[in-house]
């Protein structure tokens, strides 16, 4: 492994790294592999091809495919003319995606055949070019396109501050903000990052089928480069074929989120797979159960490292590590924290109302720390001040996360997002702490928790549980188990047995979309 204390920016590393493995696997993809020099050279033809259509430096390209591989060559080859790689939710419909592509200037997109039918309703009118991942036509394949152009350096040469890599928020309330991250943030999550994803020494084989508009498809792709290790891509998360590629390709490390190890754990033949190669899993983005956990590091047999981060943060801020997952041991409470300040990340527990830090155990809005913080919201600077309410400094300025949690012996825990708190007869009830009693039930697979208008009280505790197969466990029975674990007025009134809760690709809890029924008709919206 290649020490890069002196990268200034992305770019050096990638030099680095095509000189110093030019002949070891960069990328493997199931039609196609990729050393570190083929990559830099390739992503050399895409700079060139960029060059030609006029597109330079603060100009944005985007990608809509499920192929992280050729968002992957996008985003190296806008970075080598100054421009920005703005990788694109393949889910959404046609008027997100346009107000997306319009509002952040795209100049190219590259995207999969699949979903060119979208694109026909959407204002390409300031798109210079459309390319195909997987056409046959040459004239709009993206690897025929780049094919035309020469692998030779383009001369730019970026600053540590300038964008990167610009990715979409969530997009669960209200319009989608661009985040902008540059070079500078993502070098300050990787020197630090490796070791947060339990990268302990060795070569790296890192299996990723995490979406490349997620802050973790992407930046787990670049960390592993950093770092001189493989990534193994699968365009979509399949059970049974990440169980086999485990072995097929000698995985040592896998980023998932708690929804897919609860969904591995589900997948017939778990129990005969073979893991022998496997040294860590990360996990985060959302909270994951005792039980699945427990689960979790009993069948795969390796080190569980949690993570907690945003996309503004340029993700991981802090960790749990290995040593702290012993849910047996005198420690095992430190299993409900996300563990503590990781890269030189600071973290504060602010009462939002009037900005005091608050003691330890008292809830409030996490605020961070990090020279990993957001540049900005792209075309958004109301949104950008906001989000820092103390202004910038050099050490990144505090970011406002919305999220609710409390810190206890330099351990974060988090409770919900601030929205997401249900206020019930003027008590604050945050529903992750009663999620995580009601999935300690025997009948529970999966349960969210969400306010509903209520005459008396103003919102009302509901649950929405997704039973275990066979299970007939009444709405009573669950109650009273609840009711035996905590105080009623965090309890569930009510509980609606469902078949799946809604998520997106990258496993967040999509709440909205749990509330929209029962709030509809009602002035005060809680999404």
């Amino acid at each position: 492994m290649a020490v890069a204390a002196k990268d200034r920016t992305f770019i050096d590393t990638l030099q680095r790294q095509a000189h110093a493995f030019p002949t070891r696997t960069a990328l493997i993809t199931p039609t196609k592999s990729w050393t570190y020099t083929e990559l830099d050279a390739e992503s050399d033809r895409v700079a060139q091809g960029l060059r030609a259509l006029g597109i330079g430096t603060g100009d944005r390209v985007g990608c809509v495919t499920k192929h992280t591989a050729d968002c992957t060559l996008l985003t190296f080859g806008a970075m080598k003319v100054g421009a920005v790689c703005a990788p694109f939710n393949w889910r959404l419909a046609a008027p997100e995606l346009n107000y997306l592509i319009t509002y952040n200037q795209v100049r190219l997109l590259v995207v999969d055949s699949a979903f060119l039918p979208t694109l026909a309703s959407v204002d390409c009118s300031e798109v210079k070019q459309i390319l195909v991942t997987d056409g046959s036509d040459l004239k709009t394949s993206f690897a025929a396109w780049r094919s035309r152009y020469d692998a030779i350096p383009v001369d730019h040469e970026p600053a540590p501050e300038d964008t990167a890599l610009q990715l979409s928020s969530s997009g669960t309330t209200g319009l989608p903000k661009s985040v902008e991250l540059t070079h500078a943030n993502l070098l300050a999550n990787f020197k630090g990052g490796a070791a947060c994803c339990g990268y302990t020494g060795g070569r790296y084989v890192q299996l990723n089928s995490l979406p490349n508009y997620h802050i973790a498809g992407m930046g787990v792709v670049m960390l592993v480069w950093y770092e001189g290790g493989t990534t193994v891509l699968y365009p979509e998360f399949d059970p049974a074929k990440i169980l086999a590629g485990v072995a097929e390709h000698g995985i040592t490390h896998m980023f998932l989120v708690p929804a897919m190890i609860l969904f591995l754990l589900q997948t017939p033949g778990i129990e005969a797979a073979d893991f022998s190669t496997l040294k860590a899993i990360a996990y985060g983005a959302s909270p994951i159960s005792d039980k699945v956990l427990r689960d979790a590091i009993r069948v795969f047999g390796c080190g569980f490292y949690q993570l907690y981060g945003l996309t503004e943060t340029t993700g991981l801020v802090t960790c749990l590590p290995a040593e702290d997952h012993d849910p047996d041991g005198p420690r095992a409470h430190l299993l409900r924290s996300a563990g503590r300040a990781a890269n030189g990340a600071e973290l504060r527990v602010v009462d939002s109302a009037t900005g005091r830090d608050l003691a330890d155990g008292e809830v409030g809005e996490i605020w961070i720390r990090s020279l990993q913080n957001m540049k900005g919201y792209y075309r958004n600077a109301a949104a950008t001040v906001e989000a820092f309410p103390l202004g910038r400094d050099n050490r990144g300025g505090w970011i406002r996360t919305g999220d609710a949690g409390y810190l206890r012996d330099g351990y974060v825990y988090v409770h919900d997002r601030i929205k997401d708190m249900v206020i019930t007869g003027g008590e604050n009830v945050y529903p992750a702490e009663v999620e995580n009693v009601l999935a300690s039930h025997p009948a529970v697979a999966e349960v969210a928790v969400i306010g509903v208008p209520d005459d008396q009280w103003g919102e009302a505790v509901k649950a929405c549980i997704v039973r275990r197969p066979g299970a007939t466990a009444t709405e009573k029975e669950i109650i009273d188990f609840a009711r035996e674990r905590m105080a009623h007025y965090k309890c569930p009134k009510s509980i609606d047995f469902v078949d799946a809760l809604p998520r997106n690709p990258t496993g967040k809890l999509l709440k909205r979309i749990l509330r929209e029924k029962y709030w509809a008709g009602h002035d005060r919206r809680i999404i």
